[in-house]
């Protein structure tokens, strides 16, 4: 799995393990509806900053995309600038696990034992306060899986859906088709 497949998991669960409040929401408004050829301006909704530090254990099914399971250890920390995810095949206890330092400056390395691959991504390490500081766009509510959500596009790779109700995350789209 590559680092830009691995980012939306990262944030995905520093939203998940974030103490959230209720977004305030006066009247959101819909996005665009689908086929009416116009672009609705919808309110947008507060949402609470992620945690600035975490540790986060994450369970993953890419078989439907030709992958495996997979134990993904994620450690974020905003202050110092840095991520790591160890990942583990979850059917290989044994196996050694891949691992990903990600930079708050767009620079990442995905390495084990027998390769090391550098990556730069624009988007860096995204910042707790992402949503609020101009990183993303709001594009009105959506519901998936049962959820109320609202959806954020981060302009770079993905949209992000988090419950209306407590702002838990609920699912990425990344721009490769993967869904998390």
């Amino acid at each position: 799995m590559s680092p830009l497949q691995l980012l939306p998991l990262l944030l995905l669960i520093a939203a998940g393990n974030a103490k959230t409040t209720p977004p305030s929401v006066a009247a959101a408004a819909p996005a665009a509806e689908a086929g009416d050829g116009h672009h609705h301006s919808p309110l947008v909704p507060a949402t609470p900053p992620w945690p600035e530090q975490y540790h986060a254990v994450v369970i993953t099914n890419q078989t439907a995309r030709g992958g495996r399971l997979q134990q993904i250890d994620i450690y974020y920390d905003w202050p110092r600038g840095r991520g790591l995810n160890v990942i583990r095949d979850q059917l290989d206890s044994g196996g050694e696990p891949l691992w990903d330092v990600q930079w708050a400056n767009g620079t990442s390395f995905l390495f084990d034992s027998a390769s090391c691959t550098t990556f730069q991504y624009p988007v860096g390490l995204l910042p707790p306060e992402w949503k609020a500081r101009g990183g993303a766009a709001y594009l009105g509510r959506d519901r998936v899986d049962g959820f109320d959500c609202h959806v954020w596009s981060n302009f770079v790779f993905a949209r992000y859906y988090e419950d209306a109700a407590t702002g838990r995350p609920v699912s990425w789209t990344v721009v490769n088709g993967a869904v998390h």
